[in-house]
């Protein structure tokens, strides 16, 4: 126990530090508490380690952040936003699934269909499809730019990518004899939640904008709205299959509409910015360890990231402008869609549970996720500096934003 609080000291510390000179530089503040993780974890000081006890501090803060950007989203303009933000997340797996499939087999070869090292090769391109929306959300926080239309549409993409993910897993679990749960049952599983979550969070709204009208402005409304963020956190993936921090979206976009909604947001944001957040970010990087890295092994993991980071731009910049986004606005959407996190781990836990891959494979999928994590913040401020190119109306802020 005494060990874990010191942990907690350094990281939160370190955090701080980094996020602050990352600021000042002109970097956001998720680059600084990601790069502290990996000054202070085992890839250099070795200082901390990605324990449980920090692993659970970790979890709750992406799923703080995801309830957050449910609650700035605009209802209207997450409707407005859905068929386009479909199109990318299937170009957003599409794409990844076919470059990480060719990729594995140039590396590893190919013995044909239904092999080994063709599932191997299709489970790559399957933990290439995932989509970590947590830091994008945060860097978009910090450049006033998540309730905007562009915004919204990363977002929604980012969520629905993950539901396409799930079903794709399966499938190939499945067919590979890895996994006990047919593509019906997950279909039907992830169809009725989404169902659910229309009906029941109609009920849960009116039952909150009375809660509201009746004790506006008190602290039991956030204490009653954290409350529902982890109870639809829970519900999703214990009963559904379907990712924590995507039932804490759907939460966080039930109340988004109620008179308080900005008042939740404010309380939700002061231990998601001072504790839970910088913790789930400097995670990141401590669970990085390149002391068994090969040649091989080296040269895989650079050639995995790059077409992981291009196929993602390649897929969700091509949906973008398919729908008549800008050329800018495209490649926008596509780097919003760039970052692995979580989502990326658990489906390569699953692979290496299954028997399709190897414990090798998660130091190009952590590397993936540190380059994504450092690269999208950056690349995205210097697209949003100049607003010049960009589509008034797709720039224009929804509510008091910005």
């Amino acid at each position: 126990m005494l060990e874990n609080l010191r942990d907690l000291a350094i990281i939160i510390a370190a955090a701080e530090v980094m996020g602050l000179i990352a600021k000042k530089i002109k970097l956001p503040q998720v680059v600084g508490q990601i790069i502290a993780g990996l000054i202070i974890g085992p890839c250099l000081l070795n200082w901390s380690n990605n324990t449980d006890y920090i692993k659970v501090f970790a979890e709750v803060g992406v799923i703080l952040l995801m309830f957050s950007a449910g609650l700035e989203t605009n209802l209207k303009t997450l409707i407005k936003t859905g068929p386009v933000a479909l199109l990318m997340a299937v170009m957003g797996v599409f794409v990844p699934l076919v470059l990480g499939t060719i990729l594995t087999a140039v590396f590893y070869g190919w013995d044909g269909f239904g092999t080994v090292t063709f599932y191997k090769s299709v489970f790559i391109g399957v933990i290439m499809t995932a989509t970590s929306v947590g830091i994008t959300v945060q860097t978009l926080k910090e450049l006033g730019k998540l309730k905007t239309e562009l915004g919204t549409t990363i977002v929604s993409a980012a969520i629905i990518d993950d539901v396409i993910g799930i079903i794709v897993l399966t499938v190939v679990i499945g067919i590979a004899g890895g996994g006990d749960t047919g593509i019906g049952e997950i279909i039907l599983k992830t169809v009725t939640f989404f169902l659910l979550a229309v009906v029941v969070g109609y009920f849960l709204y009116k039952i909150f904008s009375f809660l509201d009208k009746r004790y506006p402005h008190m602290r039991r409304i956030p204490i009653f709205s954290i409350a529902l963020c982890f109870a639809l956190a829970y519900v999703a993936e214990e009963y559904f299959g379907i990712a924590d921090i995507t039932g804490a979206y759907v939460a966080g976009v039930i109340l988004c509409n109620i008179k308080d909604a900005n008042y939740v947001d404010r309380k939700v944001n002061i231990s998601s910015y001072m504790f839970f957040g910088p913790i789930f970010f400097a995670s990141i990087g401590l669970k990085t360890n390149i002391s068994g890295m090969t040649w091989g092994l080296f040269a895989f993991s650079l050639s995995f990231v790059a077409v992981a980071l291009l196929a993602k731009i390649i897929g969700c910049g091509i949906a973008a402008k398919l729908t008549k986004h800008t050329w800018k606005e495209s490649l926008i959407c596509g780097i919003g869609m760039m970052t692995r996190g979580e989502v990326a781990l658990i489906v390569t836990q699953k692979g290496l549970d299954a028997g399709l891959i190897s414990s090798d494979e998660f130091t190009p999928v952590i590397l993936l996720i540190i380059f994504s994590s450092v690269l999208v913040p950056i690349l995205l401020k210097l697209l949003f500096k100049s607003k010049k190119g960009l589509s008034e109306t797709k720039m224009a802020e929804i509510g008091n934003n910005d």
